[in-house]
Order: C-alpha cells, then structure tokens, then sequence
C-alpha cells in the first residue's frame, strides 16, 4: 500500500469515526485514535457490506453505502465507550 492510501485511510476513518459519534448521544471517553480506528474498520465494514447488497455504486454519491459506514461506527463506538465506562 502507498502512503497516499494510507493518508486516504486515516482521512476517511476520521470522518466516519467522527460521524459515528455523532450519531451516539451522550459524551464518549475515547481519544481521537481510538475514533480513528474504529472509523477505519466501519468504513471497511460498511463498504464490505455495500458491496454484498450490491449497492456499492450507485449514481452519485453512495449514500447507502455511508450509511451502512457511519452504522457501523456508531456501533463501534457504543461498543468501545461501554467498555471504556465499565474500566474507566
């Protein structure tokens, strides 16, 4: 892999990540890295899942698959930050 896929990588796990706490209420104790990885992974997921329900290109831009992304990071974070809450 490039480094320029990797930046690309960081990038889009920052925005997913982002986006998925967002969507969770309530405040998160998790450090920018953590959202990082856990927006790479649903990004992945999401894309995986997209391309499985055959609606990974659509015309435009694939918001279903964001969708499926941004899902998945929400999850990703209620997941860790339950962790985080039972050992912090």
């Amino acid at each position: 892999m490039v480094i320029s896929g990797i930046i690309t990588a960081v990038i889009v796990g920052a925005v997913i990540g982002a986006l998925g706490r967002l969507v969770v209420p309530g405040k998160q104790k998790m450090g920018c890295l953590l959202t990082i990885a856990i927006g790479i992974v649903a990004a992945l997921l999401g894309t995986w899942v997209a391309g499985l329900l055959g609606v990974s290109q659509t015309a435009g831009i694939d918001w279903i698959q964001l969708a499926f992304q941004v899902g998945f990071a929400a999850v990703g974070v209620v997941i860790v930050a339950g962790v985080t809450d039972r050992h912090g």
